[in-house]
């Protein structure tokens, strides 16, 4: 085959170092947007981006040049470099050291756009941490959970 061809769709998710509540409602559609950018940036699609005070969710696609690791690095970095672009109050922004990153299949992207555009609604019932580790034992990933959290 003369040309390399892929599409794997990711579903991201990431918090706030030590889940701090950094993404206020002014300002969380503009980080989404940006976010969505930055993944644009490194030829990865955006599907959508959501998510709460505390923690986003990207549905996008993998480039077939880079790694998630690499991926992710490039997201965080220049979007944690924009949050404290936007006033003086979140200089001390960060995202959290770590991510989840979970691979979806193309008939299941629907289900998981719809997933993150409710995640305001989703989360007055549940945090963060629950979230996330129920996605952890869905896709059967073994963690230790003092390593889980920064």
């Amino acid at each position: 085959m003369a040309q390399s061809l892929a599409k794997i769709a990711l579903h991201i998710v990431f918090s706030t170092k030590n889940r701090e509540r950094w993404i206020e409602d002014s300002f969380r559609s503009d980080l989404h947007a940006y976010l969505a950018g930055a993944c644009r940036a490194v030829a990865s699609e955006a599907y959508r981006v959501g998510g709460t005070h505390d923690h986003v969710h990207i549905a996008c696609t993998l480039p077939r040049t880079l790694t998630v690791s690499k991926l992710l690095e490039e997201i965080k970095k220049t979007s944690s470099a924009w949050v404290k672009k936007q006033d003086d109050k979140l200089r001390s922004f960060a995202w959290q050291a770590g991510y989840g990153a979970f691979s979806v299949g193309e008939s299941q992207v629907p289900v998981l756009l719809k997933y993150i555009g409710n995640q305001l609604k989703h989360h007055q019932s549940r945090t963060f941490e629950e979230e996330f580790l129920n996605f952890l034992n869905r896709y059967g990933i073994e963690y230790d959970e003092r390593y889980l959290w920064d």
